[in-house]
């Protein structure tokens, strides 16, 4: 996917005399469906920019993590020298929103992963790596989701499973018995793709998470 140039929001330009008291919600952009998730947020009105490098994160009062290939992302975030600074930023408390190889890169442990790859261990889950299978046996279905009101349609590629879920986990959603949304304090993981439908109520829950998480800390 190429590398989009998009500012970040003006409002949270130095140069913006009145800066906005809105969270800068970024977008881990070095690989995968990154620009599905900024519109997403964009169209509800939040204020986002990427994140490719440290001083990038170092803006942000939120994250979300996107799909793409976990082993490259993870990759990717060792030589772009994020990892460290975005695991300390978890350990402090972080929002974030992890979506397919998202959510792999936040689980505890990642079943079938390669020996080099890594994972925050933010949130108490196994999860097994394209579980659901390859890219021919995409799918989408509908589930019921906890705190919204009617059925969310959710895509499935290369979806990881959750084989594992820890106590302090809170299963938010299932199909077929299976967890595929889990919210564990600050962090949130989904094992589709909500960015690639035009629903945003799940995007508008991780936005209610960050204010919940910013007047908490006021």
């Amino acid at each position: 996917m190429p590398v989009s140039s998009r500012p970040r929001s003006s409002e949270h330009s130095s140069s913006d005399p009145t800066p906005t008291s809105r969270p800068l919600i970024g977008v881990l952009a070095l690989q995968g469906a990154f620009d599905a998730h900024q519109r997403a947020l964009d169209e509800l009105g939040a204020s986002t920019c990427q994140v490719r490098t440290p001083a990038d994160l170092a803006d942000v009062d939120a994250l979300v993590m996107p799909g793409g290939e976990s082993t490259t992302m993870s990759r990717l975030l060792q030589t772009a020298g994020l990892f460290d600074p975005i695991a300390h930023r978890l350990a402090d408390g972080m929002p974030v929103f992890g979506t397919c190889a998202g959510m792999i890169l936040l689980a505890t442990e990642v079943l079938d992963g390669r020996t080099d790859q890594c994972s925050f261990g933010a949130i108490d889950l196994s999860v097994r790596r394209n579980g659901y299978g390859r890219q021919v046996d995409s799918f989408e279905v509908d589930v019921d989701v906890d705190g919204l009101a009617d059925p969310f349609h959710v895509v499935f590629i290369r979806a990881p499973k959750v084989e594992r879920t820890g106590d302090a986990v809170v299963v938010l959603a299932a199909h077929d018995g299976v967890p595929v949304l889990a919210r564990q304090g600050h962090v949130l993981v989904a094992s589709f793709h909500p960015e690639l439908t035009s629903d945003r109520r799940l995007h508008a829950m991780f936005l209610d998470m960050v204010h919940t998480s910013a007047a908490t800390a006021a």
